[in-house]
């Protein structure tokens, strides 16, 4: 029995399936006003032809009312496609709270996934079915990209920042990952699978496997190792700024700017701690760029985004 023919990739998650629909009525649209501009061409040609007997005096001198027409009617169709697509492209990028955070590093040429509870796995991510997800990405060595075509979503990996995408697995299954940007010698081996479970079996995969210490847990004896706990403990003498809660709250900078803090602006406090120095505080804090590992950072941010509640952070 031949294999059954598919125009599109199966959708595995909702972000796909939003982005089929739109691709359809986009088609559908286009093919629409094609086809009609095609048929008037055709129309024309046959009643004016050379040797036909329409008239062709007094051609109308106006005609306002059919031009507004043919351009306002298509200018509102398609902008509201284009509002209908920035507002999937927009889901993929606004943090949902509820989504659950899984870490990929990328390298020449594999994919490293950590979850949260420390679970790790080289070539292959496992996602809860039903569940929001949000993928944070960065790289250690090129621009890497992360591509899940069944997921319809392609989000690049690069070196030195944190890129994310969030999006909702919503079948059951085994999805082709591939790396969509070209990585050197090896680039067209540098593929994986999406492993998508229901949420119990999903649990019950996090569980198993090597015992290891969790991210938050690893990241906090870095933390301590590195001397950030000399500086940011609760009773430090050291004035730094409060770490409670960092993630997601709002940063006011010594230059008069204001962020909203997130994994990047973590990960440039430990390497780039000038950058972005916090209203009220001295740029004191040394450089760590070259002594902390892509892994390692991702640890210490996920430490202090789960504890927070008594120690206090550094952003000079």
């Amino acid at each position: 029995m031949s294999a059954p023919f598919y125009l599109l990739p199966p959708d595995g998650a909702e972000s796909a399936t939003r982005l089929d629909n739109l691709a359809l009525c986009l088609l559908l649209l286009t093919g629409a006003v094609a086809l009609g501009v095609l048929a008037m061409m055709i129309g024309f040609c046959v009643r004016y032809r050379a040797a036909s007997d329409a008239p062709r005096g007094h051609p109308p001198a106006k005609g306002r009312a059919i031009e507004i027409a043919w351009t306002v009617i298509p200018l509102l169709l398609f902008l509201g496609l284009y509002a209908w697509g920035a507002v999937d492209y927009i889901s993929l990028y606004r943090p949902d709270p509820a989504a659950t955070p899984v870490f990929v590093v990328a390298k020449q040429w594999m994919w490293k996934a950590e979850h949260r509870n420390g679970r790790r796995e080289v070539g292959q991510l496992h996602l809860p079915l039903g569940r929001p997800v949000r993928v944070v990405l960065t790289s250690q060595d090129v621009i890497h990209s992360f591509f899940v075509p069944a997921f319809r979503i392609k989000q690049d990996a690069v070196p030195g920042r944190y890129t994310s995408i969030g999006f909702t697995p919503s079948r059951a299954g085994e999805y082709e990952l591939f790396c969509a940007e070209f990585c050197g010698t090896e680039h067209a081996m540098m593929t994986g699978k999406v492993v998508v479970l229901p949420p119990n079996e999903y649990a019950r995969w996090l569980t198993e496997g090597p015992r290891q210490p969790g991210m938050a847990e690893r990241g906090f004896a870095l933390f301590r190792s590195y001397g950030c706990s000399g500086c940011h403990a609760a009773g430090s003498s050291v004035h730094a700024p409060d770490l409670t809660n960092l993630l997601g709250r709002r940063v006011h900078l010594q230059d008069g700017r204001e962020l909203v803090a997130d994994e990047a602006y973590v990960r440039d406090s430990i390497l780039v701690p000038r950058k972005d120095v916090v209203a009220g505080y001295e740029p004191i804090m040394p450089s760590f760029a070259g002594q902390i590992g892509e892994e390692d950072l991702l640890a210490i941010i996920e430490y202090i985004r789960e504890s927070g509640h008594d120690q206090r952070t550094e952003r000079p």
